[in-house]
């Protein structure tokens, strides 16, 4: 493993512990709220600053974007980014719904190299180093070799802030139940993501994510040997906020049906 990617597994682990112990008092939360629907809780900050302790004892002069915190002063003077999701599905943490994870990604000057997804309810520790392939505990992974999107399943994340093009997710939603095995939508990008790379999804589409939500999933899946787009098909997701991943076969069926929906307003 890489030895920097070594240290955003100790510090993946360590948010990972913070998140398990609190998992047990979910009643004993509190819970803001940040906008419509998006939620934080102090699990949430409790976790990104076990995080970047553990990312600035060894990396004092890396910057650093993260959800909760926002940009460090130290960014722009760096030519490596941490980007950072302490817990990606609060939403279902709260709830005591089990699926959320960590997400910690390394971009060299503004291309992704290190990737950690850590699934600390099922101790599931997704990893890539670019160039390197994908793993999940050590175990070389791949996307799935699914070719015809009529036998996939297709993973999304419909709008819960911004509902202006909830109409767009709908058709798009309707199109993709008709012509998949089935869609399915459990609340965390980044795991969603990791499961393609992984092979239990097929697919993966959604719109207005952040880039802390995508950095490190997208990776996995490029280095499982799978595509990823936004929506015009090129290489600025991280930019737009808007995704399409898949391995290449089914990738190629998903891509115009999302294009065919996509409001003309929306940056690709």
């Amino acid at each position: 493993m890489h030895p920097i990617l070594n240290i955003a597994v100790k510090a993946a682990r360590r948010a990972g512990n913070v998140i398990n112990r609190a998992s047990t008092q979910l009643d004993l939360l509190t819970v803001q709220s940040k906008a419509p629907n998006d939620f934080v809780t102090e699990v949430d900050q409790a976790a990104e600053a076990a995080i970047i302790e553990v990312l600035r004892e060894a990396y004092p002069e890396h910057g650093i974007l993260a959800e909760e915190s926002g940009e460090s002063v130290q960014t722009a003077q760096s030519e490596y980014l941490w980007i950072i999701d302490p817990l990606d599905g609060t939403t279902n943490f709260i709830h005591g719904f089990p699926q959320y994870a960590i997400s910690i990604a390394l971009a060299k000057n503004g291309v992704v190299e290190q990737a950690v997804v850590f699934d600390p309810t099922r101790n599931e520790l997704f990893t890539a180093t670019k160039g390197s392939g994908a793993f999940l505990n050590d175990r070389r992974i791949r996307v799935s070799k699914r070719t015809r999107l009529s036998e996939s399943l297709i993973g999304t994340g419909f709008p819960f802030r911004e509902l202006d093009h909830f109409d767009a997710y709908l058709a798009m939603f309707g199109e993709l139940t008709r012509k998949t095995a089935g869609i399915r939508r459990p609340g965390a990008a980044s795991l969603d993501l990791a499961y393609v790379a992984c092979g239990r999804l097929d697919g993966f589409w959604e719109m207005g994510l952040s880039p802390w939500d995508m950095a490190a999933g997208t990776l996995l899946i490029q280095e499982a040997g799978g595509l990823v787009s936004d929506l015009a098909g090129e290489g600025a997701w991280l930019d737009t906020g808007n995704v399409v991943a898949a391995p290449p076969k089914v990738f190629g069926q998903l891509l115009p049906i999302i294009q065919a929906h996509r409001p003309a307003n929306v940056r690709a």
